[in-house]
């Protein structure tokens, strides 16, 4: 782990280190939520729901002008789409990020850079704490504390960093600890359902002796009771037994939890991740997936590309248009109906090539495939200007011949 360690971080230079004061009074610390919200089925099932749903964005280096938008340094797309570093996939790195982040609201990930400061590695952290400091000079850094007490220290330049319920500290998100009733509540439920389960093959009776019998006459006596009266094999229900000993029936009546009860924590938990359950057990609407992408994925999608874009690139670079965007083609959850009629709509206008089309249509794409159709019935801008000015020229022309 140590060799692993010293290959991914390197051999930094130990430096004087300093806390860090931030506007808000309070240290910028940060220690993992321990209510083990992960423990909980609900909580977890919902925070998988999203880490997969946002691991299918695809995180692009684009360079943007005013007059088009054209895809970047290949060697950098490979690894934002396809392996981060040589133990994940892209997928991998994403659903990791995001499930720190709904766990402890807070995810860190290390932007490896070669000698020439180019990303040739992204991996995600997990530490046991992380503090943040200033070295002399006032640059920040985080102070990283491994659970295995590993420590290493990193400039705040090459960390990748989202937090949520950003409020109190200026430099973390929040702790989940305002779900920790409701956590506790769908445990209480799960503890109630299992002992009632299990009070149902507890006690059913008593077999009371009129006489005193040793311990393991006693329960020979009882093993032969319920071998001959309290088995299906008993398919009369009767049991017969003489004056020596009295069978007393005991009414189990397990406290049974009420659905509403059950639904009503469960609500809770997904109103607090911003989701319903129709998306955790995938049974959307084309409507509710939309409501789900806006609300929950895209803002996840616009972190990731901010701060992506802030630490890969330098002032100079990003003014010359370069940019990490994370998108999906939110069309390939729409129904038939809606792909249809949107094609119908704007393949006339030239916005989607063929092969763009058969994308949203979930075909594979055809050799020139890469031009666009459009109709004559639309025409551009700048020659229909041409035509009406001739148009009028000619009329002109021919007004005054007459």
């Amino acid at each position: 782990m140590a060799g692993l360690l010293s290959r991914i971080f390197g051999r930094r230079r130990e430096q004087q280190m300093t806390s860090v004061d931030v506007m808000s009074g309070g240290p910028a610390i940060f220690t993992p939520f321990s209510g083990d919200a992960y423990e909980s089925d609900i909580y977890r099932a919902a925070v998988d729901a999203i880490a997969r749903n946002a691991a299918k964005l695809r995180g692009t280096h684009v360079v943007s002008s005013e007059q088009r938008r054209k895809s970047g340094e290949s060697s950098l797309n490979y690894l934002l789409q396809i392996r981060p570093n040589p133990y994940m996939t892209a997928y991998d790195l994403i659903y990791k990020l995001v499930t720190h982040y709904y766990l402890h609201s807070n995810a860190f990930a290390y932007l490896q850079k070669d000698e020439r400061g180019y990303l040739v590695g992204i991996w995600p952290i997990r530490p046991q704490s992380m503090e943040y400091v200033v070295d002399g000079a006032g640059t920040l850094y985080c102070a990283f504390i491994l659970a295995g007490g590993q420590k290493f220290t990193l400039p705040f330049s090459e960390v990748l960093t989202i937090r949520r319920f950003f409020n109190s500290n200026d430099l973390l998100g929040e702790a989940n600890t305002a779900i920790l009733p409701t956590l506790d509540l769908a445990h209480t439920q799960s503890e109630g359902m299992e002992n009632a389960i299990k009070a149902g093959a507890t006690i059913r009776g008593l077999l009371k002796f009129n006489q005193v019998i040793a311990p393991d006459k006693l329960k020979a006596e009882k093993e032969a009771f319920i071998n001959d009266y309290l088995t299906v094999s008993n398919s009369g229900g009767i049991a017969a037994i003489d004056t020596k000993a009295d069978y007393i029936p005991l009414e189990m009546n397990p406290a049974a939890i009420d659905e509403k009860q059950l639904s009503a924590v469960k609500t809770k938990i997904y109103e607090y991740l911003g989701i319903s359950e129709k998306i955790v057990n995938s049974t959307y609407s084309e409507d509710e997936w939309a409501a789900f992408y806006e609300s929950v994925i895209e803002p996840l999608a616009v972190q990731f590309s901010l701060e992506l874009t802030d630490k890969l690139f330098t002032q100079r670079e990003k003014a010359f248009g370069n940019s990490i965007i994370f998108e999906a083609n939110r069309l390939q959850f729409a129904s038939n109906t809606t792909k249809t009629n949107i094609l119908k709509e704007l393949m006339p206008l030239g916005l989607f090539t063929i092969n763009q089309a058969l994308d949203i249509l979930n075909l594979p794409p055809v050799e020139d495939g890469d031009r666009r159709l459009q109709t004559l019935n639309v025409v551009n801008a700048d020659k229909a200007d041409q035509y009406q000015l001739k148009d009028d020229i000619t009329g002109r022309e021919g007004t005054g011949n007459e």
